[in-house]
């Protein structure tokens, strides 16, 4: 088990490809309980308070929040309510945990944006269920968007602070398609958010860095114009950003498992 988030250690390499679960609990031996529960399959980083789990958003790419709602100062609604309204944290699940039962109690829960409401005593195999699933569900969703041509960036907005962020990079990175230099640098500066921050929010929904989602937002645009079947798949690639048609057939190949010819065929104009 990893430290508090006040007094936290560096992530070992065996630890680098799990995703990382931050618990928030006044309660040492809860804290405790739960890591030790959970650290063999995520990497897991524990605060006593949400002031102390604050600079972790910053630390470590976060993949899920586990808190408990009674907390001093900070309690665990007002937390997730913080996480939910935040641009730069909105993407992340959080599971709320409480001793309060009862219908109105998990109401208030999720109006406050919880993803799962639960209610204390729960066996750990349960809460173990409701993380896989919540992770698993994002994990299918970014799979569906990378591996279908015409699924939309909006399939992957888990709420509205999302899709918002969603439609305002996709609308930047379209508006300048044929410019085969976009980069990071010209998104963070057209979206007004820093390049570190930009970078972990894209790679939070998406599993991409930005250039990769560059890349596949390209070749999805390329599969809108192959589409409607009024351009030549060489004026396509240049439409899109893509200085030569081969590497753009390798491309659309790798990333949707066709090449652009088969599909076209595929795709008849109706």
């Amino acid at each position: 088990m990893q430290e508090p988030i006040d007094n936290i250690n560096n992530v070992s390499i065996a630890n680098i490809h799990k995703q990382t679960i931050l618990i928030v609990d006044d309660n040492q031996e809860i804290l405790e309980f739960l890591a030790d529960d959970l650290e063999d399959i995520y990497n897991v980083v524990t605060a006593t308070s949400v002031k102390k789990a604050l600079p972790c958003f910053e630390m470590e790419m976060i993949a899920l929040v586990i808190s408990d709602i009674l907390m001093p100062e900070t309690d665990g609604l007002a937390f997730c309510k913080m996480i939910k309204t935040n641009m730069e944290l909105s993407h992340i699940p959080v599971i709320l945990l409480t001793a309060k039962n009862g219908i109105p109690a998990q109401i208030e829960g999720l109006e406050h944006g919880a993803d799962a409401y639960i209610e204390k005593p729960f066996s750990p195999e349960y809460l173990q269920v409701q993380i896989a699933n919540l992770l698993s569900n994002r994990s299918r969703l970014r799979s569906y968007f990378s591996s279908f041509p015409l699924a939309t960036i909006h399939s992957m907005a888990h709420n509205s602070a999302d899709e918002e962020f969603l439609s305002k990079l996709h609308q930047v990175i379209v508006q300048h398609l044929d410019d085969p230099k976009l980069d990071v640098d010209q998104l963070s500066n057209k979206l007004y958010i820093s390049k570190p921050t930009l970078y972990r929010k894209i790679k939070s929904i998406t599993d991409m860095t930005p250039g990769e989602l560059i890349t596949v937002t390209r070749l999805k645009k390329s599969a809108e114009y192959l589409s409607e079947q009024k351009y030549s798949i060489l004026e396509v690639s240049v439409m899109v950003g893509f200085n030569s048609a081969t590497h753009f057939g390798r491309c659309f190949q790798k990333q949707f498992g066709m090449s652009p010819s088969k599909f076209l065929s595929k795709n008849p104009v109706e």
